[in-house]
């Protein structure tokens, strides 16, 4: 058998951690190769190993037969290797056209030609229908768009070899299905394709073959045609997974939040982004917002746990008004948040996993006396959490929380807010990016919090976590409740309506 890139025998180590254990992966040329696995399974390592971001300490990578040595990206590059990486890697106050160009200039006597590579990425955006705007600075386009734009910069430098990390992870459901078209669109041009998921039905949408890896290690390659979602997730985690979760009837309490004509601007151009937004969540309830990303859901989370301030409205949480009240009175009311950006509003990376614990309530005298921290006790209470959580961390509390796998810091995130003394809890994504061992994890934990009379307000662009798990359904359209309904009798095409706008229920804010 040929195959494009072979990875034969990869190890890679990090400190307390081997991240790939002797994983042999074999790309064909022409087809979708998923790499399934858990967060910290080893998936990023061992693509970046293939894109030269890191050395292995052994194994060899073959080029159609032939062992290649790939010292960075420059060389992957050559090599016909290109990354679409989970974050991406755009610079955001230039142009899409500069952002592909970006290394690979076009220089006249001194000056940046940029006609011959406008003509260039034009035809490459309509061969492959990848539509996009040249001249739109990178920060005023979709997140979908700025993926359309990492994927030309590939095709730019004619890359053969496309590798997308996590590429649906930051995409709402129309952006999924329109990606999906995309890469088989790009397999029918001849590109082979590395395809980096925890999401099931991806793979059984676009992959031909799959490799997973679990714990660092190489557990087999498949043919994705006879595979069922229940099999790739019991080889995934290594036992079966519960798909669907099992939830009891709810017989909800007081009210815990009660939102007021809740309207928040954007301070420069004056426009509403949550327009006189009202609803409650009571206690033992999971009340979720639905919508398709952006359309004021993260304003209305910053509003009500403190992040910014409301134009006009008022917050309750039981009873008082807290409309004004700084985020640290705010969790001292009651109020716990999984904020949706782990890394700019849920974790300090540079710290480690200890202090991230304690970031809410060092100040308590648990954790302090006079001013200094008691590190014995900030050791031992994060000690503590990190067992009952499962948090996997290389070197336990003084792990760097930066080293982590997104998993194990959602984990952290999780078990540092449900420890906390609250009666809210405020879920915003607390799936995104995430595997199906740690999806079933996280949904275990809030039903958890809703069997003990906690109220948890659940924001989700996730149609089947929706489902799932929530009480009550609201649903957010340019910044307004449309409707509120209940998940037993309601269809997804229905909601879908609901969320893009074509319908709205009577008497919803």
């Amino acid at each position: 058998m040929d195959y494009i890139i072979e990875m034969n025998g990869i190890t890679k180590k990090f400190p307390g951690v081997i991240a790939n254990d002797h994983i042999t992966l074999q790309l064909k040329k022409g087809e979708i190769h998923a790499l399934l696995g858990e967060n910290g399974a080893g998936k990023s390592t061992l693509m970046s190993v293939l894109f030269g971001l890191y050395q292995p300490e052994s194994g060899v990578i073959l080029k159609e037969g032939n062992a290649v040595k790939i010292n960075g990206p420059n060389d992957a590059t050559r090599l016909g290797i290109g990354m679409v990486h989970q974050h991406f890697k755009l610079v955001h106050n230039f142009t899409v056209l500069e952002n592909i160009v970006l290394g690979v200039e076009t220089v006249k006597h001194g000056l940046l030609s940029m006609e011959e590579a406008r003509e260039k990425v034009v035809a490459l955006s309509r061969t492959y229908g990848l539509e996009i705007d040249p001249d739109a600075p990178v920060s005023d386009i979709t997140v979908g768009m700025q993926q359309r734009t990492e994927i030309l910069k590939m095709l730019y430098r004619e890359n053969e070899i496309l590798i997308f990390d996590e590429p649906t992870a930051v995409l709402t459901p129309q952006e999924i299905a329109e990606l999906m078209k995309i890469m088989k669109n790009l397999k029918e041009q001849g590109k082979s394709i590395l395809f980096i998921t925890h999401k099931l039905n991806e793979i059984l949408a676009v992959a031909d073959r799959c490799t997973v890896l679990r714990k660092g290690k190489g557990v087999g390659t498949i043919e994705v045609a006879g595979a069922t979602k229940e099999g790739l997730s019991e080889m995934m985690v290594g036992r079966k997974v519960s798909l669907e979760m099992a939830k009891s009837d709810i017989d909800p309490g007081a009210v815990v939040l009660d939102v007021r004509e809740l309207t928040v601007k954007n301070k420069i151009t004056g426009k509403n982004l949550v327009c006189n937004v009202s609803f409650s969540v009571r206690e033992g309830e999971i009340v979720c917002v639905a919508g398709i990303d952006g359309n004021g859901q993260s304003e209305l989370v910053y509003a009500l746990t403190g992040l910014l301030r409301a134009e006009n409205g008022q917050v309750f949480l039981r009873g008082k008004d807290i409309t004004r009240a700084t985020v640290r009175e705010r969790g001292n009311r009651g109020m716990a948040h999984i904020p949706e950006d782990r890394h700019k509003h849920g974790l300090v990376l540079d710290y480690s996993i200890a202090y991230n614990m304690v970031l809410q309530h060092y100040f308590e005298p648990a954790f302090q006396r006079h001013g200094f921290i008691n590190y014995g006790a900030v050791y031992a209470y994060a000690a503590g959490l990190i067992e009952k959580y499962d948090v996997r961390c290389g070197q336990g509390v003084k792990t760097a929380a930066r080293s982590m796998s997104g998993g194990n810091q959602q984990k952290a995130i999780i078990a540092r807010e449900a420890e906390r003394e609250h009666k809210l809890l405020v879920a915003v994504q607390p799936t995104r990016g995430l595997d199906v061992g740690a999806i079933e994890y996280i949904h275990e934990r809030l039903l958890e919090e809703r069997g003990k009379g906690k109220g948890i307000l659940l924001i989700s662009l996730e149609l089947e976590e929706v489902f799932s798990i929530s009480d009550r359904i609201l649903v957010i359209y340019e910044g307004q409740i449309v409707a509120d309904l209940d998940p037993k009798s309601v269809t997804y095409q229905e909601l879908g309506l609901y969320m893009a706008g074509s319908k709205r229920k009577e008497g919803a804010s």
